[in-house]
């Protein structure tokens, strides 16, 4: 159980970077379906960038 506890939270963590994320804003949730996948794409792109450097 603690594995999973700690990278959901730092999944959470990694989100909340993008303030616009932390406080939703948007008062239709496709935005902020859009802003989640954008923010989880950023985050994997640097992860891989970090990995292959």
């Amino acid at each position: 159980m603690g594995k999973l506890r700690y990278v959901v939270e730092q999944s959470f963590a990694l989100l909340h970077h993008f303030k616009r994320l932390a406080v939703r804003w948007e008062r239709r949730t496709e935005l902020h379906d859009a802003f989640v996948s954008l923010a989880c794409s950023l985050i994997c792109w640097r992860r891989l960038k970090k990995a292959t450097s």
